[in-house]
């Protein structure tokens, strides 16, 4: 896995997907908010591991998935384990970024 290869190409989509969002460090890796500084607009962020690359989705569980992509068990949270480039595509990176920044409520 080349994590600094994934984090830029995650960029580039994030930049092309949903400009609006914010991104700032924290939690050991990248947030995503649709005001910066704010913490009740946060839709997600990315973290790398060893493995891989996890972009998480602060409330996944209520997103369309119809292939069933999206991983976890938590109330709210879903997230993706990227390895590789391709992975962002194959697991749909963008299309739920693209609900997770459509604001709520």
């Amino acid at each position: 896995m080349d994590a600094a290869e994934i984090v830029d190409a995650l960029e580039q989509m994030i930049a092309e997907v949903s400009p609006e969002l914010h991104g700032r460090g924290m939690y050991g890796g990248q947030v995503l908010e649709r005001e910066a500084g704010v913490a009740a607009t946060l839709v997600g962020g990315y973290f790398v591991y060893k493995t891989h690359v996890s972009f998480e989705f602060s409330h996944g569980a209520g997103f369309a998935d119809p292939h069933g992509l999206l991983e976890g068990k938590g109330k709210a949270r879903r997230h993706v384990k990227l390895r590789d480039v391709a992975d962002i595509a194959g697991k749909d990176v963008a299309g739920f970024l693209a609900q997770a920044a459509v604001e709520k409520g």
